[in-house]
């Protein structure tokens, strides 16, 4: 699991692991546990461009559906295909094998938070 005081958070309970010019993205174990039982995900293909904001992809649980917005603009390098495979693994580790995408960026948004930005968002 990461050291979750290094990653980069969203309002949308998204986190950023920096490597580089290649941003790992995932949701927070705080949406996990919101969304419930995770079945399934849908993530952008390999070599999608995605735009900051942006609707691109979905995760399903067995309370609700949620959406997945891009937290930068950038190109997608890699799907975790284990998750769409088994998406429990959202759940069981969000912030390691549950991870959902890779991707290169050029620039990191200012709107990012700190995770402890984040922890006081979410009330922890």
């Amino acid at each position: 699991m990461a050291d979750k005081t290094t990653l980069k958070y969203t309002a949308e309970h998204e986190w950023i692991r920096v490597e580089g010019d290649l941003a790992v993205i995932g949701i927070t174990d705080y949406a996990a546990e919101k969304l419930g039982d995770v079945v399934f995900v849908d993530l952008p293909a390999v070599g999608a461009a995605l735009s900051a904001s942006t609707v691109v992809g979905e995760i399903e649980s067995t309370k609700s559906v949620g959406e997945l917005f891009a937290p930068l603009d950038g190109e997608v390098v890699e799907a975790n295909d284990a998750v769409v495979d088994d998406p429990s693994l959202v759940n069981s580790d969000p912030f390691g094998a549950g991870w959902l995408v890779s991707v290169r960026y050029e620039a990191l948004p200012d709107t990012l938070l700190s995770w402890d930005d984040y922890s006081k968002l979410v009330g922890e």
